[in-house]
């Protein structure tokens, strides 16, 4: 395998990729331009514009339509290419802003923030239920970022990026818990994650370019250079989920393919994308 670029730079934070039938294939945000886009499977980039000033992330909906991520809370969109809208904010502090987001298997979605000048523990990652009502599930989070469960749902892995290190959790009864050291980022930041079908995790390293493959037991599986420091999130999908696409950015470094898509295929299928049951 070797990722390879599929699209122009077409993001400047580009952040948060999903598959999904119900929107044609691959969608994610340029997240500080407030706008999701999706690529179609001819090449085709469709944006669109939320409201917001961030767009932090995307997911479908049982129902139909997505969930998205904005500055302050979420918003809902009924069809696939409608404008989503906001619900109440979640906080009022203008230092706070949302960041990326993952689904348990039981179709509750976990978003976290982040504060914009990095402020230590300044952020939450909070549970939000189909109804709407959210607790938070985690304090004292810095730059909440990628989160995905094993298929089994035993297991969560969560990245808080100012740690420099990917943490798991038991899941108990729908609850994060005992939460501890699962691998160490070796010197990158690990940003977006996601779990195959066999439990493995992908890792986005961002600052140091690559995409790297463990184990259920922490072992390192693999590793792929891309030639942008900035990469920020993984996931597979494709009609039989073995299409690896790689998001980037060109926030920290100017470099020519920074905010384009990478792409490379893998023998391990994802898992199906979950669907917000809100």
């Amino acid at each position: 395998m070797r990722p390879e670029q599929i699209t122009d730079v077409i993001a400047f934070h580009g952040e948060g990729p999903v598959w999904h039938s119900s929107w044609g294939g691959l969608r994610m945000v340029d997240m500080l331009a407030g706008t999701i886009l999706t690529l179609s499977g001819s090449g085709e980039v469709t944006r669109i514009a939320t409201g917001s000033r961030i767009a932090a992330f995307v997911r479908p909906r049982e129902r139909g339509g997505y969930v998205a991520g904005l500055e302050r809370g979420i918003g809902l969109a009924d069809a696939p290419f409608a404008t989503p809208t906001s619900l109440p904010e979640m906080w009022s502090d203008p230092n706070v802003r949302m960041n990326e987001c993952g689904l348990d298997p039981w179709g509750r979605l976990y978003a976290g923030s982040m504060p914009y000048d990095r402020t230590l523990g300044a952020g939450r990652l909070y549970r939000i239920e189909a109804d709407g009502r959210y607790s938070t599930a985690l304090y004292h989070v810095t730059v909440s970022n990628g989160l995905d469960f094993a298929p089994d749902g035993q297991r969560a892995y969560y990245n808080d990026t100012s740690t420099g290190c990917t943490d798991v959790f038991d899941v108990v009864g729908g609850d994060l818990v005992d939460r501890r050291p699962f691998h160490d980022g070796d010197g990158g930041r690990p940003d977006g994650l996601a779990v195959d079908s066999e439990g493995n995790v992908w890792c986005a390293m961002n600052r140091v370019g690559k995409v790297r493959l463990y184990s259920p037991e922490a072992e390192i599986l693999g590793e792929w250079e891309l030639p942008v420091h900035g990469v920020t999130a993984v996931t597979l999908g494709g009609p039989d989920l073995r299409d690896v696409f790689i998001t980037t950015s060109r926030e920290t470094a100017d470099e020519p393919h920074a905010g384009a898509v990478f792409h490379m295929r893998t023998a391990v299928p994802g898992q199906p994308t979950r669907t917000f049951a809100g």
